[in-house]
This record gives C-alpha cells, sequence and structure tokens, in this order.
C-alpha cells in the first residue's frame, strides 16, 4: 500500500512539472513590448525645470511590433517613439520630456504606448516632485 501511494505521488509531481515546462516554453505568437524600466524617479526638481528620459524596449515576440500612439496623461508630457515596425527580437526607445512650468508636489505623468502587442497597451511613467520655484525678490 505504501508503494503504491509512493508511486501516485511521484506520477503527479512528475505530471505537474511537465505541465510547468509546457507553460514555459510557450511561444508567443505575435509582437510583444517589454520595457527595461517601467518607472524612471526624477527626484526633486524646481519649478520650470524640464527633465527628459528614454525608455528602452524589445519587441519579444515573434512578429514586427508597429506602435500606433503614445497617449500622455496631459500636454506638460510630450513623447517621441520610432514611426517604423521593429523586428522581432530588435530593440526602440521612447524619449519623453516633462515640463514642470505651472506643476508643483508630486507628479505622476503616466505615457500609455498603443501597439499591435499582444499587450496592446504597455505603460511607463515619470515620477518625482516639483518644487516652488526661487523668488528673485532681491530681499537679503
Amino acid at each position: 500500500m505504501r508503494k503504491l501511494i509512493l508511486c501516485a505521488v511521484m506520477t503527479l509531481v512528475a505530471v505537474g512539472a511537465w505541465a510547468q515546462d509546457e507553460k514555459n516554453t510557450e511561444t508567443v505568437s505575435g509582437p510583444k513590448i517589454v520595457f527595461a524600466e517601467n518607472k524612471y524617479d526624477f527626484k526633486d526638481i524646481t519649478q520650470g525645470d524640464k527633465v527628459s528620459h528614454t525608455f528602452q524596449f524589445e519587441n519579444v515576440g515573434n512578429e514586427p511590433l508597429i506602435i500606433s500612439d503614445v497617449l500622455t496623461t496631459c500636454g506638460c508630457t510630450v513623447p517621441q517613439y520610432p514611426k517604423e515596425p521593429i523586428a522581432p527580437g530588435k530593440s526602440g526607445k521612447i524619449d519623453v520630456v516633462f515640463n514642470s512650468r505651472g506643476k508643483q508636489g508630486v507628479q505622476n505623468k503616466v505615457v500609455t504606448i498603443v501597439s499591435n502587442a499582444v499587450n496592446s497597451r504597455a505603460r511607463v511613467s515619470l515620477v518625482g516632485n516639483v518644487l516652488p520655484a526661487k523668488s528673485d525678490s532681491g530681499v537679503n
């Protein structure tokens, strides 16, 4: 009886390991965008400063990646992105500039990348704190 139970447990473990291996070896059908980082923390800046950052990505899928649009939460954040298809296994970049003029306090500027990827709406963000501008009142 003990041998029978041991045999059943061993079979279940082997089937579970095989099923897990099957999951890990699934290939992505279509393009898939993967970013090197999803968030950039620009720390403290002074109101009126501009922050720029480049988000690197790779197409880890098996078809060309086409970015159709990049959306931002306000006009203070301006993205530049590749208009040509990114081949499987190739990399690209999205440059983002945040203008802190008129902003103050903690900021979280989300950039949404719209594409033909299996993860069709990827998001990255710029976060940080905008300190008040120093006044030039001339008072000592």
